[in-house]
């Protein structure tokens, strides 16, 4: 098992926030990084580069305070107008749900931004931070707040995909559905429809009050068979995540488990894909041919994917409803999984049948 700091919070902040442009997963970018620099003669300071070093060590063990304190450091030395640092301070603020201080981040980096860009970027980047210091209460002030952010990101920038999406969730927060469902729309042309977020977004577009329910991150990954996996095109099936690693004892454990789920379910409409810790891929490999393991298989050797759920600990386990919503979250040995899935699988096919007795009428 492995544990550590990091607050469960952080989940809808990393889906937004990074993109791992690789060939095997990407997911979701809603808040992009500020791309502005500013002279940069300060980075040849060995103080600097040591801070640096220092603070991107420490977040990668999840030493988030420590981490935190580093980049400070870093950005005291370039006189608070190091882009870079700055981001990493936001990137943290805003997974250990400090929204408030990232909000205050953001607006540091808007006030040093050189061009309307990213300036946008970093006002969507106070914007989400607003909108997520509003809570599940929808603090007036906080949103109101929110909005402007976004409005004047917008206005520097109206092919800013990151500040539509966050307006169009405003918009269905305060009940305005059809503005929200254009803010959808608008937020679907800025982007590619090789994008995870786009059938997302078509999803909120065609339903905003769907963007208020706590979803999983979209995310495309290339199984070890080569097939494609994306969680938002599962077509009315729901979707089990089993976080795991071959060295973990109490994955092993409950690996029979997983194996009779896969055989007592087959042929319904479900989707499971075992998301491995393994950094050794041919042992990993052979692990899973060796016990028969039938069903998506993907290695998250660079924890991105792990890191989008906020996963610390595995074995760890996520049910997903056929909308994309999170409905279930359980961590360790003897989780009531299969409990849970039965009763989604259920309303899946009760959805199907309706769906088939309404287009036969």
């Amino acid at each position: 098992m492995m544990e550590s700091s990091r607050s469960t919070s952080s989940v809808e902040f990393l889906l937004m926030r990074y993109l791992f442009a690789s060939l095997s997963i990407a997911v979701l970018v809603l808040v992009p990084t500020v791309h502005a620099q500013t002279s940069d003669n300060y980075k040849t300071d060995p103080k600097y580069t040591g801070a640096m070093a220092e603070g991107k060590k420490l977040a990668r063990e999840h030493q988030y305070t420590f981490a935190t304190d580093a980049y400070k450091k870093a950005c005291k030395i370039a006189a608070g107008k190091d882009v870079v640092c700055l981001d990493e301070i936001f990137s943290i603020q805003m997974a250990t749900g400090r929204y408030k201080d990232a909000a205050n981040t953001a607006s540091s980096l808007a006030a040093i931004a050189n061009n309307p860009t990213d300036k946008s970027i970093a006002e969507s980047n106070r914007g989400y931070a607003l909108y997520q210091q509003a809570g599940d209460k929808g603090k007036p002030e906080l949103l109101k707040a929110a909005d402007e952010s976004l409005k004047a990101a917008i206005a520097d920038n109206p092919k800013n995909a990151s500040a539509h999406f966050f307006e169009g969730k405003i918009l269905a927060r305060q009940g305005q559905t059809d503005a929200s469902s254009t803010e959808f729309k608008t937020c679907i042309s800025c982007l590619s429809p090789k994008d995870p977020s786009y059938v997302r977004a078509q999803h909120f577009a065609a339903n905003p009050a769907l963007s208020l329910a706590k979803m999983a991150p979209p995310f495309t990954v290339t199984a070890l068979d080569g097939s494609k996996f994306t969680l938002d095109e599962m077509g009315g099936r729901v979707v089990l995540i089993d976080f795991w690693a071959t060295w973990c004892g109490p994955c092993n454990a409950e690996l029979p488990h997983m194996k009779k789920i896969a055989k007592e379910f087959a042929g319904q409409p479900l989707v499971i894909i075992s998301v491995s810790w393994d950094s050794d891929e041919a042992k990993w490999e052979q692990f899973i041919t060796k016990n028969e393991m039938t069903w998506v298989q993907y290695r998250d050797a660079d924890h991105s994917l792990s890191s989008a759920f906020g996963v610390n600990a595995i074995p760890h386990y996520f049910t997903i409803d056929t909308d994309g919503v999170l409905t279930a979250e359980m961590l360790g040995e003897g989780s009531d999984v299969e409990g849970k899935l039965k009763k989604l699988i259920a309303r899946a096919k009760a959805t199907q049948s309706a769906k088939l007795e309404s287009a036969g009428n």
